[in-house]
């Protein structure tokens, strides 16, 4: 079904990236907040100021990952080790909450201004769902995903919503642990062999892989395509579109990979 195995019957999606255009605006908040961070620590401690790259440091550290992880991760690479803080850090503060504190006002902040759009594709693949009756789920780290999906135009498309909020209530590890994706095919009544999960991210491909769901679709933005299989995709695709175009074939010559098989 829409160019998936008869098996496919559950579908997950992260969000950024695959269903709203929200990747590069967090791409450009964590560099706002970590390139003050990192200027402010050259100056203190009279090493070189090295800015985060959107590209690299955003892809290997952070992208797909809860937001403290995110934070740690790229610290951690750069060789730094701050105080975890307290979650009412001030916005700021030279620990991992104040830091991650700031990012979040960062991004609510870009997203007031420029807004944010569906990627097209992606909404006609969920409305088509929607009118196969098809259960649909929302994965994401993001502790502001109802807002984003509301301000997207997916309101009500969804039966689930797996975001930050709900893994902190209910301990969950966010990606690359499959712990996020696990809970919502739980919730939509599926087993993980009968789910297909839908991701742009490294840490998001690696969960879908780590959860042993059925198929595992990379969503290849920004020309990643190798290291989305080498992840854990089974399958890699330009845009869902790609999917709608003939679901007897699967992905058509737009997409960006070769199918692994059947799972």
């Amino acid at each position: 079904m829409l160019g998936l195995p008869d098996a496919i019957h559950a579908f997950l999606f992260d969000l950024d990236g695959v269903l709203t255009q929200t990747a590069k605006v967090h791409a450009a908040a964590w560099k706002d907040m970590f390139d003050g961070f990192l200027r402010a620590e050259a100056e203190r401690t009279g090493t070189p100021f090295v800015p985060f790259d959107t590209g690299a440091d955003y892809d290997t550290y952070v992208d797909g990952r809860p937001r403290l992880d995110g934070t740690r991760e790229f610290l951690a690479s750069r060789g730094i080790t701050l105080p975890e803080g307290a979650p009412d850090d001030p916005p700021g503060t030279r620990t991992v909450q104040g830091l991650s504190n700031l990012k979040n006002d960062t991004v609510l902040r870009m997203i007031r201004e420029q807004g944010v759009d569906a990627y097209p594709g992606s909404l006609a693949y969920v409305r088509r769902l929607a009118e196969l009756n098809a259960p649909r789920a929302v994965v994401s780290s993001s502790a502001n995903c109802r807002d984003v999906l509301h301000a997207a135009g997916f309101d009500g498309m969804f039966e689930v919503i797996v975001d930050g909020i709900v893994a902190q209530q209910e301990h969950l590890p966010g990606k690359p642990a499959p712990d996020t994706f696990l809970a919502a095919a739980r919730k939509l009544g599926y087993e993980p062999e009968n789910a297909v999960v839908f991701e742009d991210a490294l840490a998001g491909v690696a969960s879908g892989r780590a959860g042993g769901f059925g198929r595992v679709v990379g969503v290849d933005r920004v020309g990643q395509a190798d290291a989305l299989r080498a992840h854990g995709a089974d399958v890699v695709v330009a845009d869902l579109a790609d999917l709608l175009a003939d679901p007897a074939q699967g992905p058509g010559p737009s997409g960006n990979g070769t199918d692994r098989g059947t799972r």
